[in-house]
């Protein structure tokens, strides 16, 4: 696998958690953020990919990450998990106040190179998840799309329930599409290998 060679991927740890620009690392180290509704598997995905149990905190409770969470990878790159989008139980003002520090996270910070931006395989998208997207592009910042939980949804029809995620995303061709399972690692050589060659 391509990484190992570069990546100690289990060199990872929790740097830490920022509500706005003054508390965002300074320096040049590449990152990575994930985005996604707030039970699509975003702390699953982070800990699969660093061979982890628990780095991530995976929640029961949806919404429980208010911070944007920086992840120091070998010292060579980071993840920054965003807040969990359109989960109900929680306030519209806070809700804004999330949607402003991710806004302004993803179009000011000169370290970003890739956007992950999760979707459950199972569903169509949101409508947030749509939104998502489209402020991706509209930013023209690079994105790869992740369908999760893969597990559940039976091989052989996961080529159709694709094909629905992209046609109501509008999907561009240029970008990238995993099909991802945290149960089975399916996607994870794909999840790594499009990453690096996004840095």
């Amino acid at each position: 696998m391509a990484e190992e060679q570069v990546l100690n991927t289990h060199n990872a740890s929790i740097l830490l958690s920022a509500a706005n620009k003054s508390h965002y690392p300074q320096d040049d180290l590449p990152e990575v953020a994930l985005a996604g509704r707030s039970n699509v598997g975003k702390s699953s995905f982070i800990n699969t990919l660093l061979d982890r149990k628990n780095l991530a905190r995976t929640s029961g409770k949806p919404g429980k990450t208010q911070l944007l969470n920086f992840y120091n990878i070998d010292d060579k790159l980071r993840f920054v998990d965003v807040p969990g989008y359109g989960y109900a139980r929680v306030s519209k003002k806070e809700r804004a106040k999330w949607g402003k520090m991710i806004e302004e996270y993803l179009v000011t910070r000169d370290n970003l190179r890739v956007v992950v931006s999760l979707v459950d395989l199972r569903h169509a998208p949101t409508a947030d998840d749509i939104q998502m997207y489209n402020f991706l592009k509209y930013y023209e910042l690079p994105v790869i799309i992740v369908a999760t939980k893969a597990d559940k949804v039976p091989r052989g029809k996961w080529n159709k329930h694709a094909a629905a995620i992209k046609e109501a995303l509008n999907f561009d061709a240029d970008d990238h599409f995993i099909v991802f399972s945290s149960e089975t690692r399916q996607g994870y050589d794909e999840a790594w290998d499009t990453i690096l060659e996004c840095l």
